[in-house]
């Protein structure tokens, strides 16, 4: 009988070791994790970018942080070999989100739409409706506004004949966007989606084409309507011509 409570001891100092031993293994995984958890997706481009843009103009949207590396494209810094294996085409945008490379800016909007659970559309016709645009925008809109924009400033050299078929692609494109936008205050709906970033980071930039935006009355209420959403900036106030952490 004299051997119950020494046996009775000896279980209870083991059961009041347990949770100690559970608390260190907890305290020295914390650290980790807070470092997983607080690493920011990397994106690479540069400010004159309307697809680094569009990129940067979702993270600002969602409210979510991203460090950023500026390209200096004039040195060919996008051609570099350490480039070239994040982005196989030699191109801006790209992000790097742990070990995930992805590049062209469509293929990122949806990636972080499901990522961040934003803006990808809020039943699955908007959904479909929001990549309709997004893939219509890459067709038609972004090269006539694009190519327009280069030939303007001057960084894209083209005879009058293709350059007047990128300038009717661009205003075709503002014609059916103009009509779409006067039946709902976004592309894809009623409310903004991956469709609208796509298509505004390309208007951003119509100016600089000699595009007269303030011609189609839809598009210009819809742009206000986008620059009213939290946490919205123009091209040249998100992204600087330097690397942000």
């Amino acid at each position: 009988m004299a051997r119950k409570p020494g046996k009775s001891k000896k279980a209870a100092a083991k059961k009041a070791a347990k949770p100690t031993a559970k608390k260190t293994i907890a305290k020295k995984a914390r650290p980790a994790a807070a470092k997983r958890r607080s690493a920011k997706p990397m994106l690479h481009g540069i400010a004159f970018s309307g697809p680094t843009y569009k990129v940067a103009l979702m993270f600002a949207l969602s409210g979510e942080p991203f460090a950023y590396k500026h390209m200096d494209m004039k040195s060919g810094a996008h051609k570099a070999p350490d480039y070239l294996a994040i982005n196989r085409y030699g191109q801006v945008p790209a992000v790097v989100d742990g070990a995930l490379r992805l590049c062209q800016s469509g293929a990122i909007l949806e990636y972080l739409a499901d990522k961040f659970g934003k803006f990808g559309g809020k039943n699955a016709e908007e959904r479909a409706r929001a990549r309709e645009w997004l893939f219509w925008d890459a067709d038609r809109l972004a090269p006539g506004i694009f190519r327009s924009r280069g030939v303007a400033r001057g960084f894209l050299k083209l005879d009058p004949g293709a350059a007047g078929y990128f300038r009717d692609h661009g205003e075709q494109g503002l014609k059916v966007l103009e009509a779409e936008l006067g039946k709902n205050p976004f592309v894809a709906g009623k409310s903004p989606t991956i469709g609208d970033v796509a298509c505004y980071g390309v208007l951003a930039f119509a100016k600089e084409a000699d595009f007269d935006v303030s011609a189609y009355p839809n598009i210009s209420a819809w742009m206000d309507r986008v620059q009213n959403l939290k946490g919205f900036k123009g091209p040249y106030d998100l992204l600087p011509l330097h690397d942000i952490a």
